[in-house]
């Protein structure tokens, strides 16, 4: 049973995009997943495909309609999470996109202009999700990076599932280093413990550089790992 996705939005053109291409756009066309793009424009009561109008209470910019969004939710959604890609959502993290690649289905509102009617949001019990502290056009770009990142976990897409264990944010570690030939490149030498074929003391070595770049570019992450009190007291020498 393949995994299916259904956008609302107002510029269903968009949609494969760059979803289209690469392990999702292959994923795509052996119906790993499926893609609906639908247009909530032909869920409009006038004749101009009108789907916003001004906020109570007044402001800047306009508010999609309830009505409207309603009916196109209504018409198309048959099961699965719905979702409203929102700056004020919670975040998207790598945790939660391995929770939405375990759905059969989802259902992703793509907002337009000051967003979409609070009622919308409180009637179908809709999930807000943002992919950071920042505001863009709309939600159609913002879905698309979602996909991307849940799609890639689907069974059969990377082809490899232990691909996907030692990346960034799995375990709440950045990736380590990662190297490739030529051994020597521009002055600059693979580590010697990455050609010892010592196993053990590889993954002792990427983990102790995981540690260290977290440490140093996201310490945040850190609180949410059990490695925290330990490098806390040991720094990074003292890794099991």
């Amino acid at each position: 049973m393949s995994f299916k996705v259904k956008i609302l939005t107002i510029f269903p053109d968009i949609f494969p995009g760059f979803l289209g291409y690469s392990l999702t756009g292959k994923a795509l066309k052996e119906g790993i997943w499926q893609l609906e793009a639908i247009n909530i424009r032909d869920y409009a009561f006038d004749k101009h495909g009108s789907v916003d109008d001004t906020p109570c209470g007044g402001g800047a910019g306009m508010i999609m309609r309830p009505d409207v969004l309603g009916n196109a939710i209504e018409h198309n959604h048959n099961g699965g999470k719905i979702i409203y890609m929102s700056p004020k959502g919670r975040p998207l993290t790598q945790a939660k996109v391995r929770e939405l690649s375990q759905e059969t289905e989802l259902t992703i509102i793509c907002g337009r202009f000051e967003g979409i009617d609070e009622r919308v949001i409180e009637h179908y019990q809709v999930e807000e999700i943002s992919i950071g502290d920042y505001i863009l056009t709309g939600g159609e770009q913002a879905a698309m990076i979602m996909l991307d990142a849940v799609v890639r976990l689907l069974p059969n897409v990377l082809g490899n599932s232990a691909s996907t264990q030692n990346e960034s944010f799995e375990d709440n570690l950045l990736e380590y280093p990662q190297y490739t030939r030529p051994i020597e490149w521009k002055g600059r030498k693979v580590p010697e413990i990455l050609m010892s074929g010592h196993h053990e003391n590889v993954a002792k070595w990427q983990k102790e550089q995981a540690l260290q770049i977290t440490k140093q570019r996201r310490p945040d992450l850190l609180e949410k790992t059990l490695d925290f009190a330990q490098i806390l007291v040991y720094g990074n020498k003292k890794i099991k």
